[in-house]
């Protein structure tokens, strides 16, 4: 498994941005550590659903 960190830039509406900032911190989250979770979230939602994504499926 590639261990090295990837950088994503989003663009979002500051609207959004305040939201998602208020709700990390209702968390106990980073901004970041929330995007990431919800990321995460979605990848084990969508395996749930469709099954495993495999290593050698991925580009």
């Amino acid at each position: 498994m590639n261990r090295e960190i990837k950088h994503l830039g989003l663009r979002i509406s500051p609207q959004v941005h305040r939201k998602l900032h208020y709700i990390a911190e209702y968390e106990g989250r980073t901004l970041n550590g929330q995007v990431y979770y919800l990321i995460q979230k979605c990848v084990r939602e969508f395996e749930q659903e469709h099954g495993a994504i495999h290593e050698e499926e991925l580009l």
